[in-house]
């Protein structure tokens, strides 16, 4: 576990965490625009735990891929997503078999509220871990 904790905090990696969630969020944005892709998914899955979940997972890779302390880190993520979001919301706006939707946008922000703030309360803890 001190292992994977370093891993999280090595600046190195830094990069490589905020490369992949824009990568994600290119595919998100990309398998949004095909015609019918979105409803094929929602015959599993609803917008609230679509969006939620996506989104969750980009704030948790852009808050490891960020600097500072952990409430800048937060902040940092929860203000990417939020123009990640509304982007992809802006993308959808202009696709004539979808819309842009500011209740969507909401739920991708409190998402990564939400995941931001548990790491920012579990990742201080978990790092004062004493390395054996």
């Amino acid at each position: 576990m001190p292992a994977l904790l370093s891993l999280l905090h090595d600046p190195k990696y830094r990069l490589a965490f905020r490369s992949i969630a824009l990568v994600l969020f290119a595919g998100v944005v990309i398998a949004g625009s095909i015609p019918g892709a979105r409803a094929e998914v929602g015959l599993y899955v609803t917008g609230l735990v679509l969006h939620g979940l996506t989104y969750a997972f980009l704030a948790i890779l852009w808050f490891l891929g960020s600097s500072g302390n952990t409430a800048a880190r937060a902040l940092k993520a929860v203000l990417a997503i939020a123009l990640m979001g509304a982007l992809d919301e802006l993308v959808q706006s202009f696709l004539p078999y979808r819309s842009g939707d500011i209740r969507d946008w909401m739920i991708d922000v409190t998402a990564a509220t939400i995941a931001s703030l548990l790491l920012a309360a579990c990742l201080p803890k978990a790092a004062a871990v004493p390395q054996q």
